[in-house]
Order: structure tokens, then sequence, then C-alpha cells
């Protein structure tokens, strides 16, 4: 059995956004076989009820506040520009953390260091480094990035009519390319949630193990003859935001004429102030949402509407697991098993995306059938206790020996 000192960016649970869905069930696959130290950054939303649900599989869980305010992430972009790091590294760069990662690993010895996403790279360098300091062997060090970053800016980047958010954006790709890069090479493993983004950084030591879920313990949606169409996630993530905007700009006022009794539901945290103030016929913009089941026995057509971003779309393996008819771009769906019609229909235009739901609305065959087929996709492909013995090429079992630590209860997923 290996002790494992876990790093997270942010405290995977509730399971309410991919990264969170991804560090939790890596934990809950490692803490079967493992002694597994969970240090996280919490937020203010972050209760003493998740940080417990945590405890009942990891030995223990260190949770370190998350400072944010728009004077820190400015204090971050001058230091960024006179040092050529990412903004978005040095944003995240805390002294609360790295004075408690050495008093860590001055205190108990770590077979392995993991680092939960790429803000996480410099607190595991950190915390190796002093673990030598202290007379330890240098630990056996592992970094989930999850996606490429450097290819989320340069599509972001793209996509911006806003000449100054292009430059900040293509600032922060070339910074994040190099980063990526030296950096990565550091670590023992890497691993990537798709075989793209594994491909795109070209490391020999990388591997792609998707990001999964527990689709045998989440029961289909009830089916209703609904007319919502919805879409979900974390809004103050400039992809989902650039993407909604796209569908309500370009997609909606073709849906609205043809089918003028069809609601659609933006479910989002922090959505940014145009989108909450935006007036369109039958849209509602609703902020975090806990519990969608109300909201999924009603939806005709779960959309993701995204022109950039990385990785894999967790909210699509979420509709799969659910039962709920998808459509997608092309780049939404990157990185997933997906047949275009069999298991989600593509459409990469504002006059195909709006035929794509129609479709779904006046053809039940069809939209029962995408309920099966992406329900059969999750099970197979995306369930955790089956995909995640990936993982023990990385970790074996039997690294160590001791009993296994307790398994919780399945968790539903939430959004916003």
């Amino acid at each position: 059995m290996a002790s494992i000192l876990f790093l997270a960016q942010v405290l995977p649970y509730p399971l309410d956004a991919g990264p969170k869905v991804r560090a939790y069930y890596v934990l809950r696959h490692l803490a079967q076989s493992h002694r597994v130290t969970l240090v996280s950054f919490v937020r203010p939303e972050d209760t003493p009820e998740h940080i417990a649900h945590l405890r009942t599989f990891c030995e223990q869980v260190q949770p370190v506040p998350m400072h944010r305010s728009a004077w820190r992430t400015g204090r971050a972009a001058a230091i960024a520009l006179s040092t050529g790091r990412p903004v978005i590294i040095e944003r995240d760069r805390s002294p609360e953390m790295l004075a408690l990662l050495r008093s860590l690993v001055e205190m108990q010895r770590y077979d392995y260091i993991h680092a939960d996403q790429t803000s996480m790279v410099q607190y595991a360098l950190t915390a190796s480094e002093a673990a030598l300091v202290h007379g330890s062997a240098r630990p056996h060090l592992v970094l989930d990035a999850h996606n490429a970053l450097f290819k989320v800016m340069e599509r972001l980047a793209a996509q911006t009519r806003n000449p100054v958010l292009r430059l900040v954006f293509e600032r922060e790709a070339r910074h994040l390319r190099y980063y990526e890069a030296e950096s990565y090479r550091r670590f023992d493993d890497v691993v990537f949630v798709t075989e793209e983004d594994r491909d795109r950084i070209g490391l020999a030591h990388a591997h792609a193990i998707p990001i999964c879920g527990d689709p045998d313990a989440t029961p289909m949606a009830p089916r209703r003859d609904g007319k919502r169409i919805t879409f979900a996630g974390a809004l103050h993530w400039p992809p989902n935001a650039e993407g909604i905007r796209w569908f309500l700009n370009e997609v909606w006022p073709i849906v609205h004429r043809s089918l003028p009794d069809v609601t659609l539901t933006i479910i989002g945290k922090q959505p940014p102030r145009d989108l909450v103030e935006m007036n369109r016929p039958n849209v509602e913009t609703l902020g975090y949402v806990a519990d969608l089941q109300p909201f999924l026995a009603e939806t005709c057509a779960w959309i993701v509407p995204l022109w950039s971003g990385g990785g894999m779309r967790v909210k699509i393996v979420d509709a799969w697991t659910w039962g709920v008819p998808v459509v997608s771009t092309r780049i939404g769906a990157e990185g997933l098993a997906y047949t275009d019609g069999e298991n989600l229909l593509i459409a990469d235009t504002p006059q195909d995306f709006a035929a794509a739901i129609s479709r779904l609305v006046h053809n039940a065959d069809l939209a029962e059938s995408l309920r099966q087929a992406g329900r059969h996709t999750a099970i197979e492909r995306y369930g955790w206790r089956s995909v995640y013995t990936a993982w023990d090429a990385i970790y074996p079992p039997n690294a160590g020996r001791g009993a296994t630590n307790p398994e919780p209860r399945a968790q539903p997923h939430t959004h916003g």
C-alpha cells in the first residue's frame, strides 16, 4: 500500500464540474489500494460537509483557502509579464499552500506526489524538492494534466472578436505551450483525458485515460414529451460563456421561429452580466442548480455549442448517463467515443444546429434511439470501476500492503 500526496486545484466534491468529477473518481480508485492524503484549495462555497465526505475514503484531507480578487489577478498579470510565466499559473501561487506542503513532506514520507491539473505542477515540484531536502527518497511524480491548456487559449484567441482579448489569449497560449512542455518533462508520468491532447504535448511517458463517472449507479432520467433545450456548464469558464453566446446569437433565433413553444434553459454558476441581462424570448438563465432532475425530465435536447476548450466534455458523458439526447459541435464532442447520428448529433453551423434540434422535437424514434445509445456508451466506455484500472499501471496495487479504505456510496452529479 503506497502513500500518495494528492494535490487538487479544486475541492473534488460535490460533482458539479468536469475537473471535480475527474479528481473524485481517481481518488476513489486510488483509495481502494493506497493511503491518500488530499491537499486541496477550497473556495467559500466549499462546506465542511463536502470535506467530511472526502474524508470517508481519504486518509487525510487538508484544505487551503483559495484567495481570488481583481487585485490579485492584476498583480499576477504584472508578475507574469516580467517573468514570462503564464498568468493563470502565477495567479494561483499561494504561500499558504507552499508552506503546508513543506510541512507535510517533513513529517511524512510519500511514495507518490500526484498533481491534479497544470496549476498544481508548481506545488508538486516544490513538495518533491522539499522531500529531498529532508532526506526522503524522491517521490514518484504524477501529473494528471486533464488537457493541453495552451490549445484552449489558442482556440479562444481564434474565436474572440475583441482585439485586446485576442492578444491576451495569444500571449497566454505561447507561454503555456512553453511552460507545459518544460515542466511536464520533470514528471515520471503524465496523464491526459484524451488521446488528442496527449499527442499535442508529445511526451513519451504520457498516457490517455478518459474522465469517468458512475453510470451504473445513476438511473436514466424519466422521459416526458418535453419542450426544453438545456445547456449546463460553469459560465465563468470562457469557452462555456463563448459557446452559449454563439448559440443565443446565431442559433436561437432560427429555433424560436420554427419552434415557438420550446424553452431554452441556461444553467451554470457565475454567468456573465450580458447573459443575465440578455432579453431573448423563451430563454431563462438560472445560475447554479443543485438538482437537475426536474429539467432533465423535460429536456428534448442537451446542447454543447462549444468552439474552444480542451480535453473532453463531462457534460456529454453526463447527458449520455441520464439518457438525454445531445446536440454538439465537433469541438464540443472532441475526445469522446461518439458516432454522429448514433449516440449524438453533430452540428457545426447555426442552420445545422437548429435543424438537429428540430429533428429531436419532431422525431420521437430518433430521440429514443439517441437516449438508449448514449446510455450504452456511458456504461461501456465511461464507468470508473472498469476504466480506471488503467491507473494501476502507474500506481500498482501491490506497491504496499495493508487494509483498503472503506468505499462510500455513489454520489449524484450536480451542475453549475
